[in-house]
């Protein structure tokens, strides 16, 4: 279907202006002073103009030569390697002002990774297959790859307006056939491993419109989005994927990796390891069938289970059939368990809330006292996908089924576990403490509740009746969809051979084309009977085609890895190109994502690398891999990440809140234009109230929404991404505010003069840094070496290792209000920090760093530090990153301050740093202050009776009264 317009993925951004195309880049607006971009009658920069011409610019220099260009690579080529990675977003078609923070955050890293010698993997691509594309197609009337395309096509020129730098020509979407051939390939490897299977499961039925939703699809209210219907449940065979399996493992690498703490508590909580039992409860055949199975439930709590009041099970569990409920109770007990099942639709939370239930008329006998008869009841807080699908009710110590009981007046059985500290007034008992010493407690009376549950455990297992169990809140990972738009399940369904997966000659398995979209009637796929009808693989007979498509969560499972071979037609990667780029350096994207799309991504890398699709393992099979690229992949493989992990470190950006009014009266929010911003004290225009003002999430509906593409228009690219680097740290909310911004556009200007105040000023002295050379220094260049190199510990370690982005400015802001003061523009060391700080403010402002660093090699300000005139192909990102001299942090001079029985009294100023104690008392004593307080009226010197040094700081003279 995308064949057609295959060559839209990998087109490059196209140069803006055709004004900077007709003539050789470098004779292209080159300009000798920053002044020139400024309009002198409205003082602001020509951001436009400047940014086209750099724009162009770049497009024409010769492609650097790309990571993993070649197969195998070399130990050092692999060791170079530095794979920065965006989340790839969803083709809406506007870019907003939080895609703006996370482009900006990986464009300045990529580019920062770069100047200090690393070979950088900065791949862009589409997670274009999902709902909103089918929506939109249904509501539009056009067809969702052409829909994607264009929003394609939009976005990539948006990101181009925020200067950003990927590496085009890796660019996939998943919607492509070329790249979700490999994604059905992969399901099949699954297929081949055992690690996909088909059963049943619940789904969001609309009745009218006789088609599956999704959770989003429903409303509050459990009704259709579309038709207004009562959502019902429906069971229909879907894919899973056996992500259970890997639980543990996917648990325990956590430790291995560079995150978050929160992130890897959120993974660690919805994988959800808990260690307790399984007990099983025969049902009184008094009640049911004898052809009725026991009911299994699972508890982390075995010490009460002597407190059991009811057992739960889910609406849809096998029992509830008129093959094992009661006559009397079964019409009655069916229908409320529809309507219970019902009350789950869109994954509502009602449930939760409510608690409701019905009794089944059955009962179960209690593993350990066959006499106790337990009522079985269905609740809606059980599902069937988790676990198996029942619980045992224990009121008198779980919160949520004494509420149970309270709601469906089930007699509450008396507490079984007791405080061993304190008796508890409330009604149910939580916590761990000794088994009551009661008749229901029998022999495990008075033991404590650690004891007593392994003790219960085993006793149960002597009867076959319970066990030891690690139970995992993480269940297997539901891969159906039942729509149009995403990649086809490469499976085919034949009532001779049955389930026969696609061979993989015949990959892709294409989208049908001409399919006509309603929202209406299944799905579409089902439609489409000349797609459908198809032959065996196998027996070659008459055979349907899986309708379902993948969860778009697959097709970003292993885009990562696609990314370091994506042209590859024979496999979906070469494993020696993934083997030397992985695990992923940095990731960088929402906190949004830190469950299931890392966690799915997670689980297919590490099965992949587990089945030699990548890792050191496939590649010690290949005689053509040498000895030493070995031990580079050894080395990159367990170098923080390991056993297939994805990811080595995470970035999780916080959101972007705008600035949102309300009126005070009627709680309306307030559109920009009903509001007298200007001043310090904001208006209604119509009232001349004060609105009330808070940032929020950004919505249409709260008119708090922040253009990006007028934010660039009006005050530059450069200046947005620094504006939005420095207002808060990364992982923090950002609250946008637009009247600060101008603080950026000054400091540019100030920088641009900086620079052309000291083109007046060009040195013939080459610059040379031993310590011989220092020794020759005035004390302003030596000063100016130390406040440099301050600013370049400050900003690599906030780049590197911290993220503390706003800090790397205000450093380099702080080294800008440093050399505006210092008087020796001819001393090669203001130079070389002038220098300095072009190079460390290019990767946040790459349009203005390139322009500064062409007007110092032009007026040949940089000839001295070994930089020649602007040639073809020069950049400032071609060059090193400033290199830090530790010893050059220590200060040159200090202040001292002199106490006279611990009260300040002066001080000694400009003293030379780590001077001996004894030379610092000759000084305080010679001071012209020391008379007044070290001598007496008579001049005599006072006694000291003791003196107190902290070097660099004071020094405390105790002399007597």
């Amino acid at each position: 279907m995308l064949r057609a317009s295959r060559g839209l993925w990998k087109q490059r951004p196209q140069a803006i202006s055709a004004n900077f195309t007709q003539q050789p880049f470098f004779t292209q607006l080159i300009q000798t002073k920053f002044a020139h971009w400024i309009d002198h009658k409205t003082g602001r920069l020509d951001t436009a103009k400047l940014e086209a011409k750099w724009k162009a610019r770049w497009a024409e220099i010769k492609p650097k030569e790309s990571a993993l260009s070649k197969a195998p690579l070399s130990a050092e080529e692999i060791q170079r390697i530095f794979y920065v990675l965006v989340m790839f977003p969803y083709p809406s078609g506007v870019l907003h002002m939080g895609h703006v923070r996370v482009y900006t955050i990986s464009d300045m890293l990529a580019r920062f990774h770069r100047m200090n010698g690393k070979t950088v993997l900065h791949p862009m691509g589409w997670d274009a297959f999902g709902l909103p594309a089918e929506n939109a197609a249904i509501e539009r009337g056009i067809a969702p790859h052409e829909w994607t395309q264009r929003n394609i096509g939009i976005m990539k020129e948006q990101l181009s307006r925020i200067l950003a730098d990927f590496d085009w020509d890796r660019e996939l979407a998943t919607c492509d056939p070329e790249y979700y051939k490999w994604t059905q390939h992969t399901f099949l490897q699954l297929f081949k491993h055992n690690k996909v299977y088909r059963k049943e499961a619940v789904v969001n039925w609309d009745p009218i419109d006789q088609t599956v939703l999704a959770n989003e699809q429903v409303d509050k209210d459990g009704r259709s989005w579309r038709s207004g219907a009562i959502v019902e449940q429906r069971k229909l065979k879907q894919w899973f994927a056996r992500i259970t399996d890997y639980a543990q493992e996917l648990l325990d690498d956590l430790e291995t990796l560079d995150w978050p703490e929160h992130v890897k508590s959120m993974q660690a909580n919805w994988i959800g390891r808990s260690e307790g039992a399984e007990f099983v409860f025969k049902l009184d055949t008094s009640t049911t069938t004898s052809k009725a199975s026991p009911i299994t439930v699972f508890t982390s709590r075995p010490d009460t289970l002597f407190g059991v009041s009811y057992l739960a099970i889910a609406p849809d569990h096998p029992l509830v059939s008129t093959d094992f409920l009661p006559s009397s109770h079964a019409s009655h007990v069916l229908d409320r368990a529809q309507e219970l099942l019902n009350n789950l639709s869109g994954g509502s939370d009602r449930a939760q809330k409510t608690k409701m239930g019905v009794f089944t008329g059955i009962y179960a006998n209690h593993p350990l006292d066959p006499e106790r008869k337990i009522p079985v009841y269905i609740a809606d807080y059980v599902l069937s996908s988790y676990g198996t699908g029942a619980v045992m009710g224990v009121p008198a110590h779980d919160m949520r089924d004494y509420e149970f009981c309270q709601e469906n007046a089930v007699p509450v059985h008396r507490p079984v576990v007791e405080s061993e500290t304190a008796e508890s007034t409330s009604p149910v008992f939580v916590g761990l403490g000794k088994l009551r010493k009661i008749p229901e407690n029998g022999e495990f009376g008075g033991i404590s509740s650690k004891k007593a549950g392994l003790a219960i455990v085993s006793a149960a297992a002597a009867k076959g009746l319970g066990k030891r169990v690690v139970n995992y809140r993480l269940r297997d990972w539901l891969l159906s969809r039942q729509r149009y738009w995403g990649a086809p399940v490469p499976v085919i369904h034949c009532s001779d051979c049955g389930t026969v997966p696609v061979p993989e000659s015949d990959l892709p398995v294409e989208l049908p084309k001409n399919i006509v979209l309603s929202g209406r009637g299944g799905s579409p796929l089902a439609q489409a009977t000349d797609w459908l009808n198809c032959k065996c693989p196998q027996c070659h007979g008459p055979a349907k085609r899986d309708t379902d498509t993948l969860d778009t969560f697959v097709d970003s499972s292993w885009y990562f890895l696609r990314y370091t071979d994506p042209r590859n037609t024979s496999c979906p990667f070469d494993a020696s190109r993934a083997s030397a780029a992985m695990p992923v350096d940095l990731y960088i994207g929402g906190v949004e994502h830190a469950i299931l799309h890392l966690l799915y991504s997670r689980f297919i890398s590490k099965f992949l690398w587990k089945t030699g699709a990548y890792g050191l393992n496939a590649l010690n099979q290949r005689s053509d891999i040498a000895k030493e690229v070995r031990v580079a992949i050894s080395q990159r493989e367990n170098g923080g990440a390991r056993n297939g992990e994805p990811f080595k470190r995470l970035l999780t950006q916080g959101m972007v809140h705008g600035l949102t009014y309300k009126d005070p009266a009627s709680g309306r929010f307030l559109k920009p234009e009903e509001v007298d911003a200007r001043g310090s004290s904001p208006r209604i225009i119509q009232t001349g109230e004060t609105p009330h003002m808070s940032f929020e999430k950004m919505s249409k509906s709260k008119y708090n929404g922040v253009d990006p593409g007028d934010t660039v228009s009006k005050y530059g690219a450069d200046a947005t991404r620094l504006h939005m680097l420095y207002l808060a740290p990364p992982q923090d909310v950002l609250e946008w505010d637009t009247v600060s911004i101008v603080g950026m556009q000054r400091w540019i200007n100030r920088v641009g003069r900086l620079v052309d105040t000291a083109c007046k000023s060009v040195s013939s002295e080459p610059f040379a840094c031993s310590a011989d050379d220092q020794k020759k220094w005035n004390k302003e260049a030596k000063e100016t070496y130390r406040q440099t190199h301050i600013a370049i510990q400050r900003v690599t370690e906030s780049l590197e290792t911290t993220f503390a982005f706003n800090t790397a400015i205000a450093a380099l802001i702080e080294l800008t209000n440093y050399l505006s003061a210092v008087k020796d523009h001819k001393h090669p060391v203001f130079g070389w920090s002038l220098m300095c700080l072009v190079k460390m403010l290019s990767p946040m402002a790459p349009s203005i760093g390139e322009e500064l660093w062409e007007i110092l090699r032009n007026c040949g300000y940089l000839r001295g530090l070994g930089y020649n005139h602007v040639s073809e192909g020069d950049s400032v990102f071609k060059h090193k990153w400033p290199v830090l001299d530790q010893k050059a942090l220590q200060k040159l001079s200090t202040t001292i301050v002199v106490q006279i029985n611990g009260k300040v009294r002066f001080k000694l100023e400009d003293v030379e740093a780590d001077l001996e104690e004894n030379a610092v008392l000759q000084l305080a004593k010679s001071h012209s202050q020391a008379s007044k307080w070290l001598f007496d009226s008579q001049s005599q010197p006072k006694l000291i009776l003791k003196v107190i040094h902290v070097p660099n700081k004071l020094v405390n003279f105790i002399v007597s009264k």
